[in-house]
């Protein structure tokens, strides 16, 4: 979904919108599974990268911009774990017990007419 608002700085408020965005790719360069007995299971993701594209608008009483922008995500890590217990007719179900997300860098470029 578009992400739009206003935050207060300094002289006034800035307005703004974020539309048309998409992932444009990812990576999972180190990804591995394991069984934990008796929990479930175990996803561990290293070293991910994510790369997402959007157009962006600002304007404040001063001045307004808008234009396209590229974010990159990288170094991500991504720890989760799965419980797997059976429902009262039998069936496995899959719910996520705990999850752990780190990143560690963050590349943005904003390409606008100013």
């Amino acid at each position: 979904p578009d992400l739009n608002g206003h935050e207060k700085y300094g002289l006034g408020n800035v307005k703004y919108n974020i539309s048309r965005i998409r992932v444009t790719a990812v990576e999972f360069p180190s990804a591995s599974i394991s069984l934990l007995p008796g929990t479930g299971i175990k996803l561990v993701i290293a070293n991910a990268s994510l790369t997402i594209d959007m157009n962006w608008s600002l304007r404040t009483w001063m001045f307004k911009d808008a234009g396209r922008s590229t974010v990159y995500i990288s170094k991500v890590f991504v720890t989760a774990i799965f419980s797997m217990p059976l429902d009262h007719t039998g069936h496995t179900l899959i719910s996520l017990t705990s999850c752990r997300t780190t990143s560690g860098d963050i590349d943005i470029k904003l390409n606008g007419k100013s």
